[in-house]
């Protein structure tokens, strides 16, 4: 759960402001299994949404448990409540975007003891919730000859984007890690795409079959490498592959989704 101690934003720099949110209200929910929850959201205010590349991302912002809604405001360098508290805010790959409908789709994980994924679980149609972006997706690069796309369950839904948007005949080598089979949802299937799911060790921290498995891969100077996950993880597979590897670093895209609460 996100801090909500009062801060002094005067005291804070400046930084540029992200899209404004956008008001909506949630259309639908689904159950996709037991460790992902898809969420659809609405309203006129999507209207103009902007169009992202694959793996692109959104700020969702829901209610404190047991409060109303309120749409926090930037003072230059956070959202902040009217109080001064920090929102519940995560960021969330957008699944799918209906324009015609002026409805978002997105997948949350069911984890459990998080402001967002509590509220998922006890969400009702016609709750209210905002969006801001999207933010920057990925730029596919045609000269590649191989994708490694790496992740646990919160990059289920980028990696399915990179999936579609890879152009054939670029071979995609992917391997996924969740906390049990049933966790595991279905990917795109294409010609030379190769999925391999792994399970992850309880004992061990958040993504460590997907940091084992890097070590054994073959990563030449037509590959790149694509991954996403828990944000301490993935920073150990960044190192590894910068130096360990030499990989370079333009042929990479890695990306701290989550982290361990401490």
């Amino acid at each position: 759960m996100a801090d909500c101690g009062v801060t002094d934003a005067r005291s804070l720099p400046t930084r540029t402001p992200p899209p404004p949110f956008r008001t909506v209200e949630v259309v639908s929910r689904e159950e996709l299994s037991p460790r992902m929850l898809r969420l659809v959201l609405g309203g006129k205010a999507l209207h103009g949404l902007p169009s992202a590349g694959p793996a692109a991302s959104v700020r969702l912002v829901v209610p404190w448990a047991g409060e109303g809604f309120e749409v926090p405001t930037w003072t230059g360098n956070e959202f902040l409540l009217s109080d001064g508290r920090r929102p519940a805010l995560r960021t969330f790959t957008p699944v799918e975007f209906d324009a015609d409908a002026n409805q978002l789709t997105l997948d949350i994980v069911r984890h459990g003891g998080g402001a967002i994924s509590d509220w998922a679980e006890a969400v009702d149609v016609g709750d209210a919730a905002a969006i801001s972006g999207p933010g920057r997706g990925e730029v596919i690069d045609p000269d590649a000859r191989r994708y490694i796309l790496l992740g646990d369950e919160t990059a289920i839904p980028a990696i399915r984007q990179m999936i579609k948007a890879i152009p054939a005949p670029i071979q995609i080598d992917t391997h996924v890690e969740t906390v049990s089979p049933d966790a595991r949802l279905e990917l795109p299937v294409r010609a030379g795409l190769s999925v391999t799911w792994h399970d992850a060790d309880p004992t061990a921290p958040p993504c460590s079959r997907i940091r084992d498995v890097v070590a054994t891969l073959d990563v030449d100077a037509s590959t790149r490498v694509w991954a996403a996950g828990e944000a301490a993880a993935v920073q150990a597979i960044r190192k590894y592959l910068f130096t360990e590897r030499s990989v370079p670093r333009h042929h990479t895209s890695i990306r701290g989704y989550w982290k361990v609460p401490r």
